[in-house]
């Protein structure tokens, strides 16, 4: 499916709901796949891009003890990221991204392509792990395709 396809697909089953972005390694690209769908305002109400601990504490309200012994790049952190999104924003379902799309892994040993992508609404949270091979730029397409996949499935559509 494309991403115009899926942010259509997305944005429909939302209907009379409102969502919001947490994104790190995607830098945004999610909000700008979303508003680039006529009448997605009724729906999106905005994002956070979370690029650097500082903000996904100060804004997200992540724990910094989940930064520290888990880092950025982590499911627990995900899933912290979309709750404080959907907080932050007041919003009903909040999709977050958070990955190392490269040049390089982590201190923790994670290697370049994982990706670690949440979806919170009034029912939980899920997250999920991926993956991805590939160019820094393809990395970062893929991770948008499977969030914007995961909140579709999410919310039923």
């Amino acid at each position: 499916m494309t991403k115009t396809k899926l942010c259509s697909d997305l944005l429909a089953a939302l209907a009379g709901k409102t969502l919001a972005t947490a994104e790190s390694c995607t830098g945004g690209g999610i909000g700008q796949a979303l508003t680039a769908i006529p009448g997605s305002s009724q729906v999106y109400k905005g994002g956070i891009i979370s690029y650097v601990n500082q903000i996904k504490r100060d804004l997200l309200h992540v724990p910094a003890s989940l930064l520290e012994t888990e880092g950025a790049v982590s499911a627990s952190v995900a899933e912290a990221m979309a709750w404080g999104a959907r907080e932050v924003l007041g919003a009903d379902v909040a999709i977050s991204v958070t990955g190392l799309a490269g040049p390089d892994g982590d201190e923790f040993g994670r290697p370049v392509g994982t990706v670690f992508i949440g979806c919170a609404d009034s029912a939980g949270a899920v997250v999920h792990e991926y993956h991805f091979a590939g160019t820094r730029a393809q990395i970062r397409e893929r991770a948008i395709q499977a969030a914007l996949a995961l909140a579709l499935e999410r919310v039923g559509g």
